[in-house]
């Protein structure tokens, strides 16, 4: 612009500069264009390479958003699922569902079937109600559903109860349960608004926000009285993006249009079910493993491709499909398994019985046994004056039990190993007589570590044998022993007619529970001979995921694409499964999932849990209750334990505590995370729905988990001389003081020291500590054992139900 007039200002000089740029001026002209050329070819070079980038990452964003939006909204993709959930017994869903299926079909037409292919909005929907008051069905509906429209009345008044004005009790426990699991998209429809525009603008101003609260900041609010709002709401549904929770996308899924039975002649006990609708999220293969809600693992006998019975592209002047050509479907294609490839149903590994036996003897240790036989029948025994032969073979030798007694106790040396160098307690492995677990024990101790109750078949369990007064009463026992845990917990007392060292055989002592070892493969329960475990989980599941997209995305010729309309043939159902399933199609939807490799194998899961907030019962370790994982369920027993970030040990927890997580640790088939979960427990009423007791995720699947259960002995000072102190009514008899002499004890007050020797013959034993202790201050003994979950007795709700 300007020329040669333009100002040009001398360069400013610094001492920051670097050399070459100093000397420039005194290099020749071909090395100056070399060095300034090099750095803006770099520069140019990193910037295009930048930008490159960029453009690269934008193009599969791209892609990404149209391959989904031509999944779920094209005229190949299968109907989309709409759940209409009342948020109280005053709505008419069934008005809202009448209203959207005359609107879909075609004019002129009744809808037959709740699903709908419309021309008009090129759009094939699926709708279903929710019952209200049915807390399985809803919970089955949300898992499948596309969009969950809660439909609120404008002029309801729910009980005084709730926190809020349009939702009743009912509604909100689904819609936390809803949260959990995780929501798909949301919108919320409003009836029964006045005819009257200013006073229906208010009051659906004021409704929306009175629910704004309850929802995603993206739900949108829509009228939904009249045939042109209904037209609104669906043809921006039409463009809507669809977000659905990321663990639905894992694995194919089928929700069951029709479910169907065939008698099987080989055998009268199993069957062969039919499941029939439209394939979701990704291809399934015939030889994969597929999962029944709430029936268990299966295998596939053959897959047919069907007709799709609700076409978008269907030709001019053709009506839809009357019932008896839904009954009668047109096979296109039939899929069946190749025996080399499927994928066995192995449930349990089968442990063998010799495993851990010992091998056959040797010569030489059958001669020395021998020898020792003969060295033991020559043994002089000491018998009163004038006994004879025969006599001498009637009279017990009590002198033989003591010194037997006497040496174990040596060999066992003072009493209780601590930590690095103990491997079980000693001696305790032998003793068939105390070798049973806790809470099979009928020991009269106090309720405070009395196990029995954890048991399903308690007393509490057999509610029909029980009056209603007897109900209460083990209610109340169950709520005072959940009390007295939160106010004293781990302190037990030692019982006086049982030796400790034979009650507390299992526990031991640890120096530290942070830094201590224990073995995880020491001592196992037989139940751990049942399930699988992986050496690296994480690789496990990265392997299993890349196996599966493969073979997705390789068309194999056994595997089904997505959005097909199939019929599953799956075999060796038992006949009373299939006929409940048959039954609960006509009121929720029946689930079918895809399981991934390894996914039907029993292994041992820990959840993150938390308590419910509208459940006030205590919920204690080990009890039976029902678990949705995903679109799993399964009957679990579950133990609680705490979460500690830098300990390889975690302790045990009677009862799941409110208001805080814990881990919940269940024998169970695998899964891979991330899955969420929601906890049911069955009442004592048959006919009333199941309580939600708990919520919360799949943390991890790892049988080497260390959970131990941590028990106090508390005893008293009776006498005190400044560091020194005799302490009572810890332990009874001076044989226990010297089995636990090695633990170390402390003192409520924060005093530590340790056993010196018993006092007496009534367990009163001398202690050392590191101050000056206190008449007032309780001394305390901290031991600690191992503990598992309970094998379920039932795997699947529909076995038992």
């Amino acid at each position: 612009m300007g020329g040669s007039r333009v100002q040009v200002n001398k360069a400013h000089k610094t001492r920051f500069s670097s050399k070459s740029s100093r000397q420039v001026h005194k290099t020749s002209l071909q090395e100056k264009s070399r060095i300034t050329k090099s750095g803006s070819n770099v520069a140019k070079g990193a910037k295009a390479a930048r930008l490159q980038r960029n453009k690269m990452i934008r193009d599969q964003k791209r892609a990404a958003i149209l391959k989904e939006k031509r999944a779920s909204s094209g005229s190949t993709s299968p109907p989309r699922v709409i759940v209409l959930f009342g948020l109280s017994t005053s709505v008419n869903v069934n008005s809202v569902e009448d209203d959207l299926l005359t609107l879909l079909s075609s004019k002129g037409n009744e809808p037959m079937f709740s699903t709908v292919a419309s021309s008009e909005y090129k759009l094939r929907t699926t709708v279903l109600k929710a019952p209200h008051g049915d807390l399985s069905s809803c919970i089955e509906m949300v898992k499948v559903a596309d969009l969950i429209a809660f439909v609120a009345s404008a002029s309801c008044s729910c009980e005084e109860g709730t926190s809020n004005y349009y939702i009743d009790s009912f509604g909100t426990q689904c819609l936390s349960v809803f949260r959990a699991l995780g929501l798909p998209s949301t919108v919320v429809l409003i009836r029964d608004l006045p005819p009257e525009q200013k006073q229906r603008h208010e009051l659906k101003k004021m409704c929306s926000s009175s629910l704004s609260s309850e929802f995603p900041e993206d739900c949108k609010f829509y009228p939904a009285d009249t045939k042109d709002e209904l037209h609104k709401f669906m043809w921006l549904f039409k463009e809507q993006r669809l977000s659905v929770p990321h663990w639905r996308n894992q694995r194919s899924y089928l929700m069951a249009q029709k479910v169907d039975l065939v008698s099987d002649d080989c055998n009268s006990g199993n069957c062969t079910l039919l499941l029939t609708g439209y394939l979701r999220a990704h291809g399934l293969s015939v030889n994969q493993l597929v999962h029944i809600s709430g029936a268990g693992d299966f295998q596939l006998s053959k897959i047919e491709i069907l007709k799709d019975p609700f076409p978008l592209n269907a030709r001019k002047g053709q009506d839809l499909m009357d019932s008896d050509e839904l009954n009668d479907e047109q096979v296109i294609r039939s899929l069946a398994p190749d025996q080399l490839k499927q994928e066995p149903l192995i449930i349990e590994n089968v442990p063998d019985p010799l495993a851990g036996e010992q091998t056959w003897p040797t010569e030489a240790e059958m001669a020395e046994a021998d020898r020792n036989q003969k060295q033991k029948n020559l043994k002089k025994r000491i018998l009163p004056r004038g006994t004879s032969e025969y006599q001498a073979a009637w009279i017990v030798d009590d002198t033989d039990v003591e010194d037997s007694d006497r040496s174990d106790d040596d060999d066992a040396g003072d009493g209780m190993v601590l930590d690095e160098n103990e491997s079980g307690l000693p001696g305790h492995e032998g003793n068939n007589n105390f070798d049973l677990d806790d809470d099979q024990t009928s020991l009269s101790l106090d309720s405070r570590d009395n196990d029995e109750q954890t048991d399903v078949d308690s007393v509490m369990m057999e509610g029909e044998n029980l009056t209603r007064e007897q109900i209460k009463d083990e209610i109340k026992k169950l709520k005072d022993a959940h009390a007295e845990d939160e106010e004293y917990p781990d302190e037990v007392d030692t019982p006086l007619d049982v030796q400790a060292r034979k009650r507390f055989a299992k526990y031991r002592g640890l120096k530290s529970f942070r830094t201590s070892s224990w073995d995880p493969k020491e001592s196992l329960p037989p139940e751990y001979a049942r399930i699988f475990s992986f050496d690296n989980f994480a690789r496990t599941q990265k392997h299993v995921l890349a196996k599966a997209l493969d073979m997705e995305q390789g068309y194999m010729d056994d595997c089904v694409p997505a959005s097909t309309y199939i019929r599953l043939h799956i075999r060796e159902v038992p006949v009373s499964v299939a006929s409940k399933l048959c039954m609960l199609g006509k009121r929720m939807p029946v689930i079918a999932c895809g399981l991934l490799q390894h996914e039907c194998k029993m292994s041992v899961l820990h959840f993150s849990i938390k308590n419910h907030d509208t459940y006030d019962a205590p919920i204690k370790s080990k009890e039976e209750l029902v678990f949705h994982v995903g679109f799993r369920q399964f009957v679990a027993r579950p133990i609680f334990s705490s979460d500690n970030m830098n300990s390889d040990k975690h302790k045990m927890e009677r009862f799941l505590h409110a208001g805080r997580f814990s881990i919940a640790s269940v024998y169970a088939p695998i899964s891979f995370p991330p899955l969420p979960l929601i906890a049911l427990k069955s009442v004592n009423d048959v006919a009333a729905s199941p309580a939600v007791v708990a919520f919360g995720s799949l943390r991890s699947v790892d049988p080497d988990r260390i959970i131990l259960k941590k028990i106090i002995l508390t005893g008293y000072p009776q006498r005190v001389s400044k560091l020194k102190a005799t302490v009572r009514y810890m332990f009874h008899s001076p044989d226990d003081v010297r089995w636990f002499k090695p633990v170390e004890v402390w003192t409520k007050c924060g005093r530590r020291g340790r056993v010196k020797e018993p006092v007496g013959t009534h367990g009163a034993m001398k202690c050392i500590f590191n101050g000056v202790l206190q008449q007032h201050d309780t001394v305390c003994m901290s031991l600690y054992k191992r503990t598992y979950p309970k094998w379920p007795e039932h795997g699947f709700p529909l076995l038992y139900a």
